[in-house]
């Protein structure tokens, strides 16, 4: 993304009116190719590499890490106890979750009391249990710091897009909501057919996505009509989340989108969902409302937001193994 730090400011403003645009009519948008995101093809493929790695693992290494034993929907998740379809199937999908960790900032544990998400520790499976688990968790946390870094490329340019000065979001993402799954697809076979991820919007700013070669995932245009969005090479899908749609009055759009079942071949994604700091109370941005315009949602913190969002998510992966209830999450 060479043009969103250059130092002519038409040529980032420029970068800002593209994206206003695909906010404003479709929320969803690739963007820029491993010669100027920043991002390094060796980390990338070293996260997927783990992340096959992970997946493969038998049920006892990864429920040893299971969801349930954590405190701020962190962790691995098993098959179908997920759920974004009104059927109550369940998503055909395992994920791990993690988020920023005290080795990345090691000032942010505590950060967030005063709502009901804070930040904590990541859930990480044991050497004892899994002699490559330091690789893992490495690669991992290497994925993560870049795509941090990237989103943090991101804000400025989102606050362009909306008219504002652009270190506007610099003092609300000191220590961001930014929740990374690794995301494997089953391929189902002869099996009946059932959505890796039902019809959703995403709950944070927006959300980085590197996917792989398997077709499945698929967008809702303003007709409601489903189109595809394949894989291109060396790129990342962004997606406009709930979050700032509320924060932005719904000015950018909050797209619907959902992954289709994987009869075929196995699928892995890696999403990154970047919010803003737990504490930050979402008033509406200045250049989203009016007379005209009036705010049309709750104000409330970015944290206790996203928490009422996860736990209507994650209601069945926050019961153990055994189907124990989970304490609640803070």
């Amino acid at each position: 993304m060479t043009d969103a730090a250059h130092p002519d400011p038409a040529r980032r403003r420029a970068v800002a009116a593209e994206i206003r645009a695909a906010c404003l009519n479709q929320g969803f948008f690739y963007r820029a190719t491993f010669k100027n995101h920043g991002v390094s093809r060796d980390v990338v493929d070293a996260a997927f590499g783990q992340s096959h790695a992970f997946f493969g693992l038998g049920e006892e290494v990864k429920r040893s890490i299971d969801i349930s034993k954590s405190s701020n929907f962190r962790g691995f998740m098993a098959l179908q106890t997920e759920s974004h379809d009104s059927t109550g199937k369940g998503d055909y999908h395992e994920a791990f979750n993690l988020g920023l960790d005290p080795s990345l900032a090691p000032d942010s544990m505590g950060v967030g009391r005063d709502s009901k998400l804070q930040h904590g520790e990541n859930l990480w499976p044991e050497a004892e249990m899994w002699d490559g688990a330091a690789q893992f968790k490495s690669a991992t946390l290497a994925y993560y710091s870049a795509i941090l870094a990237l989103g943090q490329r991101l804000f400025p340019l989102i606050a362009l897009a909306l008219d504002l000065p652009e270190d506007f979001f610099s003092d609300k993402i000191q220590h961001p909501a930014a929740i990374m799954r690794l995301l494997f697809y089953p391929a189902l076979g002869a099996a009946e057919p059932i959505p890796g991820i039902g019809a959703h919007t995403d709950f944070e700013c927006f959300t980085i996505l590197k996917q792989d070669d398997v077709p499945a995932l698929q967008v809702a245009n303003r007709r409601g009509e489903w189109l595809d969005a394949p894989c291109i090479p060396d790129t990342f899908v962004v997606n406009i989340g709930d979050q700032l749609a509320r924060w932005t009055n719904d000015i950018f759009v909050s797209t619907r989108h959902r992954v289709l079942a994987t009869p075929d071949r196995d699928r892995y994604s890696i999403p990154f969902f970047f919010g803003c700091d737990h504490d930050v109370v979402m008033h509406p941005i200045p250049t989203c409302v009016s007379a005209d315009r009036p705010n049309r949602y709750e104000v409330m913190t970015a944290g206790d937001y996203v928490h009422q969002r996860l736990s209507e998510v994650y209601a069945a992966g926050l019961k153990g193994p055994e189907g124990a209830e989970k304490v609640e999450a803070k």
